[in-house]
């Protein structure tokens, strides 16, 4: 009778917790906007998901470093994506990664997007260039965004996970029209819905 119970017993413990080293699912793969996965370090255009136009750079304020803005009339500056682990090959939904555009500038900073200093004049916080690709810490932290599922689409979100003790503000990136007209990529409430075309 003891021996049958503490089988009983064991059977549940093995059946009712995950085995010690399973993992979760992964997280959903990033799909183009012809069904493909979303290779690490490709070129992509960021379109909107519902107009024509796409993300480039622009001299805001200063020469250097250049701003990430919203751009209409035609598909924008090509970029690539590399994810915190770049050894998987292909890029997830709500996975830390680093941003890059693949275009010559004249600035001496890098082309990686980076989370700007808040701005007191605008009270925005704005998404620039000057950051640095891997290198996950508390150093980096302003240099990592995520791609999450948005309605039939996707957006952009900063809320990176790369430093476990840093204090970090979680939210969308969406478009911030300043008084020249400019449409700045900007943390916001209201999501700028996107796709991905392969460059």
């Amino acid at each position: 009778m003891k021996i049958t119970l503490v089988a009983f017993i064991l059977l549940f413990a093995f059946t009712s917790k995950p085995l010690l080293g399973a993992a979760g699912a992964a997280p959903e793969q990033v799909v183009d906007t012809s069904g493909k996965k979303l290779r690490a370090g490709a070129n992509y255009y960021v379109i909107p998901a519902n107009d024509d136009g796409g993300l480039a750079l622009a001299s805001i304020g200063e020469e250097c470093p250049m701003d990430v803005v919203a751009v209409q009339g035609y598909s924008g500056v090509p970029l690539s994506f590399t994810p915190v682990n770049p050894k998987k090959g292909v890029v997830r939904v709500s996975t830390d990664l680093n941003v890059v555009f693949s275009a010559n500038t004249d600035c001496p900073q890098s082309n990686v997007w980076k989370l700007d200093d808040y701005d007191d004049t605008t009270g925005q916080w704005f998404v620039t260039t000057g950051g640095v690709v891997g290198n996950p810490g508390s150093q980096t932290v302003s240099n990592w965004f995520k791609i999450e599922k948005y309605e039939e689409g996707y957006k952009l979100a900063y809320c990176p996970t790369v430093c476990s003790y840093c204090n970090v503000q979680c939210r969308d990136i969406g478009i911030y029209a300043d008084s020249d007209g400019n449409q700045r990529l900007a943390l916001s409430d209201s999501p700028y819905k996107v796709q991905f075309q392969r460059a």
